[in-house]
Formats: structure tokens, sequence, C-alpha cells
């Protein structure tokens, strides 16, 4: 049933973070509803198969009319969380804002997912991914001195700034409203979010223990937290911080404790240039072989498709199939409420009949809403 089975979501369709915790309260128990637009919206897959709709239903509205506004009503006033990701002020346009929503369900989390947030000089304004990780510092942080920033994965700013901050601040929401009786907003800016995740970055930066980018502990400037070319053109991952595990590192590459210390700071670039060509002399699986028992901290880096046969991953189902398509399977796992089998992502409209049913509609008024192309 899962930890949240009992609380219902409801999710004005929005792209990046917002879909995100949607997946991460549905995986968790919540039963979400997505309500998706009638024009079809610009999506990075087919929605069908993106994991991030799994174990949820959708029905789709036109919320510039009327009658699409009061459906969405009726299910928001039976609904815990309204999780929305549109630009300040569209939802009050909509006559689906906070202080329209809050007289009829007082107890409501509205939760507001944004890139800039809901307040600020950049509020209005478009972004993405990489343009919050660079305002909150964080990007600039990454890669080597000599080249450009390099462009990371969305999944700092879209997922773990965004839609994992946006999922604790509900849940933070719902304990608070289990005292006080009381819903609120929650304002989920993915800037705010990426910030936080530099707290450490920032406190180490104060104590003088983090400099200018290319120079850092974790930024791959030592030789010992970097990854490396193997000779079949693939690559290795090594963490060898602590000096047990880079002792275990240099006796696993048949390389001398004492002549490869890394005492005297100047010796670096030589240790890197030791282990670069070390590592590109035998193909990664042969690295895999020689440290897989070790606690050298040297990984092999893997594709997606290895990863979900990673005999690791294997044995503890970190990876489900749902249909077709091979995703993460829900985390973190609660040992006495795991989520039951999660349906596939539904295609847009997909439960359209049976939320208008639930919510008390006549078979006449869902003919009507369709005849009216107000409802799929």
């Amino acid at each position: 049933m899962g930890a949240l089975s009992g609380f219902k979501v409801t999710h004005l369709a929005s792209l990046g973070p917002g879909p995100y915790a949607a997946m991460l309260l549905s995986d968790m128990g919540c039963e979400v509803t997505i309500i998706d637009r009638i024009e079809p919206m610009m999506v990075s897959m087919p929605q069908e198969v993106d994991p991030r709709r799994r174990g949820q239903r959708s029905i789709a509205l036109d919320l510039k009319s009327a009658e699409g506004r009061d459906v969405a009503r009726k299910l928001i006033a039976q609904s815990d969380v309204l999780l929305e990701g549109m630009r300040p002020g569209v939802a009050e346009r909509l006559g689906l804002g906070p202080e329209d929503c809050f007289p009829f369900n007082p107890g409501l989390v509205y939760s507001r997912v944004t890139g800039w947030g809901q307040s600020g000089p950049l509020a209005m304004r478009a972004g993405h991914d990489i343009n919050y990780v660079a305002l909150s510092g964080a990007l600039l942080a990454m890669g080597d001195l000599d080249r450009p920033p390099p462009v990371p994965l969305n999944l700092l700013g879209d997922y773990a700034g965004g839609g994992a901050f946006a999922a604790m601040g509900i849940l933070a929401a719902l304990l608070e409203r289990q005292r006080t009786g009381r819903g609120q907003v929650l304002d989920a800016a993915i800037v705010d979010g990426v910030a936080s995740l530099t707290a450490a970055t920032m406190g180490m930066r104060a104590a003088g223990l983090w400099g200018a980018r290319g120079s850092n502990l974790f930024d791959g400037s030592v030789p010992w937290y970097r990854t490396y070319r193997t000779s079949d053109n693939a690559f290795v991952a090594v963490g060898a911080l602590e000096p047990a595990f880079y002792g275990a590192l240099l006796q696993g590459l048949g390389l001398d404790a004492v002549e490869w210390s890394r005492a005297d700071k100047a010796r670096w670039p030589a240790i890197a240039k030791k282990l670069t060509d070390v590592f590109a002399s035998q193909p990664r699986d042969h690295w895999q072989q020689i440290f897989a028992s070790t606690d050298a901290c040297v990984s092999p880096v893997l594709s997606f498709d290895e990863a979900v046969s990673n005999p690791h991953h294997r044995a503890r189902a970190t990876y489900i199939q749902i249909g077709k398509v091979p995703q993460p399977a829900p985390a973190p796992r609660l040992a006495s409420t795991s989520a039951d089998q999660i349906a596939e992502p539904p295609r847009p409209g997909a439960h359209t009949d049976m939320v208008l049913r639930e919510l008390g509609l006549s078979e006449p008024d869902i003919a009507n809403l369709r005849a009216q192309a107000h409802a799929l």
C-alpha cells in the first residue's frame, strides 16, 4: 500500500521537477491524479512511457474553460496536495491559485515548483536546469580550469534541487497539518534547492579547504579522486580518499607506496600521469576484477544498460521493469510499507471518465464535456 497510502495528490501537469515530485509521492503510496492538458505539451519523451508518471492516473481537462476549471476544483477539493509548476500568476489567472482553493479546502498543501521561485527579480523569467545551477555557484565549481564548466545532466537542478526538495517540503507540510489542521503554500524553487545542496562545499570554502576551480578534492583535481580511461576506451572511477584506500589503490596497480606517496603536493601531477598510464594499459573489466574485493574505491563507469544488469543492482532490485521500460525502483526502501506493484504510466486522459464518475458527474455531463472538447 505504501507509507503514504490514503493521501491524494492532484498534479497540474508540468515539466521537469513537478513530475518527478509526483513520482516520488506516488512511489510512497499517494494516489496521484494528473490533470493533463487538452493541447499536447512539449515533453521530453512519450508520456505513456515516462517513468515519472508511473502508478498515477490522468484526466485531461481544458482549464481555460469554466467547465474544465469546475471539474479541477472538485478534484482539488478532495485532495491533500495540489502540485503545480507554472510561472507565478498563471494559476491565479485560471482561478486555481491558493486564494481560490483554500476557501473550499483549508487543509490543502499547495506546492508551487518553479525554477526561480515565486518572488525575486527573475521570478517571471524562463530558465532551465543549467541556468539555475549556474546561478547557484555550483556550475563554476565543476570541471577543469582551462575549459568552460561542463554541462551536467539535469539531475542536479530539476530533480535533486527541484523535485526531491518539493516532495520533502510536501511531507513536512502534511506533518504540520496534522498538528494544526491547516494547509499552506510551498514555494519550491530549484535555485533554493541547488543552493542547499552546496552547503558542504561552501563550508569547505569558508574553512579555506576549497579554492579555485580545478584545485579541489571533489572536482577531479587530485589523482585519487577522478576518472581514468582504460585500454578499451572505457573508464574507471577512483575515489581513494582515505590513506588506507589510497594504499589499496597503489597495491592493485602494482605501484610502490613510498615512490608514489601523495604527501608531497608537488608530486601530484606525476602521480596523475602514472595512474593515467597504468589504467590505460588494461581494459576496464581487468581493473574491475583486480579491485573487486578491495577497499580501493575503484568502480567501472557503467552505461545505463550495464547498470541495470549489474550484479549488485540485480541483488538489490535497484532497477525494475514496468511495461517495456527498465527504470529505477522506488527509493528509499521502507521495511514494512513498500509500494505494491506499480502501474504503467498513463496516456494523457486515460482515466478521465473514471475520475469524473468518482467526482459525481453524471453520464450526460461527461458526454457533454467530451462534446465540447473540454475533456479527453
